[in-house]
């Protein structure tokens, strides 16, 4: 059963009974998709599945949202995607088919406050407890900040302003899917067990900066010191031990769970999917507009969930796909000139 209640909003505002801003932006014509889909398979690291342990206990978690008890997974191999899909992948996706986000759709998506003009701020809609979201018409993956604005310099980016529909809409035409959420955590553990972050327990080891999230004090002032202030290239910084990056920070991503807190008493989970139905789905990983004072969820077992047709732009996805078929060996054939005989 899924949860009657959604997680806390700090870090995603639900699309769902918000004030809608006045749409702005031209909405493209909708074509249908192909008939049959695309397969895409470079890119993907394939995982050899297994046991592992899911979920945390960590004093930094956030008990509500669901990230224990620590519970075995076992899981079947998979593949799933390196990188969040890009700017490029997902405007040749559009390309191919004429799709329309929900963002483009509803005429608005929420963008952080400190990446507008002063004169949209004040015009913008924005949520009660997280005012530094607002309601832009117009902004949508293509118009990350609204009208006007471009994806010049940000092809290799993950897509933004996109929500669950339209993260399964692509999946589904690349011949892909949403990871589950276990597939997900699984993936970006890359192998470490029980650790805060994908290479382990520090957050910058060394002095070393491992991902792009908010540096500073949010949400007046985010220093930049990892190198970026919005989102950073797909592949930036070191992957983790199985060669995925940006599991932690840089965007939110969609899984293909619907959200629930009620992780189930068998033990192992083996290949679980989460409830049956539900209001909203799991998003993982953090984003760069994350920071410990309030949104302390790039840890790689942190978990929230907003509405499918909710967007931000923070929120992206990766996908996933069944492991290819264990090849068949062959049929041994006897030299020449050898006579075999069959009793």
């Amino acid at each position: 059963m899924s949860d009657p209640s959604p997680p806390p909003r700090c870090c995603m505002p639900p699309t769902r009974g918000a004030v809608r801003a006045a749409p702005t932006a031209r909405p493209r014509t909708a074509r249908p998709c192909p008939a049959g889909p695309v397969r895409e398979p470079e890119g993907m690291v394939l995982l050899p599945g297994g046991d592992f342990l899911m979920g945390t206990g960590d004093r930094e978690g956030f008990a509500g949202d669901g990230e224990g008890p620590v519970r075995e997974v076992r899981l079947d191999p998979f593949r799933i995607d390196a990188c969040a899909v890009t700017n490029d992948r997902f405007a040749g996706f559009v390309a191919a088919t004429g799709y329309r986000t929900d963002a483009e759709r509803l005429g608005w998506s929420y963008v952080f406050a400190g990446f507008l003009p002063a004169a949209v701020r004040r015009g913008a809609a924005r949520p009660g407890r997280t005012p530094w979201w607002c309601g832009v018409s117009g902004a949508a993956w293509d118009h990350p900040e609204g009208p006007g604005s471009t994806l010049g310099g940000r092809g290799d980016h993950p897509v933004v302003h996109t929500s669950w529909n339209d993260a399964a809409a692509y999946a589904a035409w690349a011949g892909k899917r949403l990871p589950t959420e276990a597939e997900w955590e699984y993936a970006a553990r890359g192998g470490l067990e029980q650790r805060r972050y994908p290479w382990g327990d520090e957050l910058d080891p060394g002095g070393d900066y491992r991902c792009n999230i908010w540096r500073g004090a949010f949400p007046t002032r985010n220093t930049a010191a990892d190198g970026y202030r919005g989102t950073a290239p797909a592949d930036a910084f070191e992957p983790n031990g199985f060669g995925l990056y940006n599991t932690s920070g840089n965007v939110w991503e969609w899984c293909a769970d619907w959200w629930t807190t009620q992780h189930g008493a068998a033990r192992p989970l083996v290949n679980p999917s989460g409830p049956p139905t539900g209001t909203d789905r799991v998003i993982r990983g953090g984003s760069h507009l994350c920071h410990r004072s309030y949104c302390n969820r790039y840890r790689v077992a942190a978990r929230t969930a907003n509405s499918p047709d909710s967007s931000s732009g923070h929120a992206g996805f990766r996908c996933a796909a069944p492991a290819p078929p264990a090849p068949i060996p062959p049929t041994p054939v006897p030299p020449r000139g050898l006579t075999v005989r069959i009793r």
